[in-house]
């Protein structure tokens, strides 16, 4: 049975050469903003908002054309502690 990430790191690539890292509870949260609010204005250079689900009173814009390139990385918790021995 495939493991299911707990959550999905987007990293968005900006034509400036910035990296920006939002994360999305499931994948299809992710399908859903990427099909209705970034496609439809992919040449656009009008701001759109990025929602921002994990941290509270934050939030970005970006220009749905400056962005060159989209990496979406699944992410999963372990139940084993990995904090480094002191």
């Amino acid at each position: 049975m495939p493991k299911k990430a707990d959550e999905y790191a987007i990293h968005l690539f900006l034509s400036s050469g910035h990296r920006e890292e939002v994360r999305f509870l499931t994948i299809q949260d992710f399908q859903k903003w990427y099909g209705n609010e970034l496609v439809p204005k992919a040449d656009s250079n009008d701001f759109i908002t990025v929602p921002i689900k994990n941290i509270q009173g934050e939030y970005m814009v970006v220009r749905p054309a400056t962005i060159v390139a989209i990496r979406v990385e699944p992410v999963y918790f372990g139940s084993v502690d990995r904090e480094p021995d002191l």
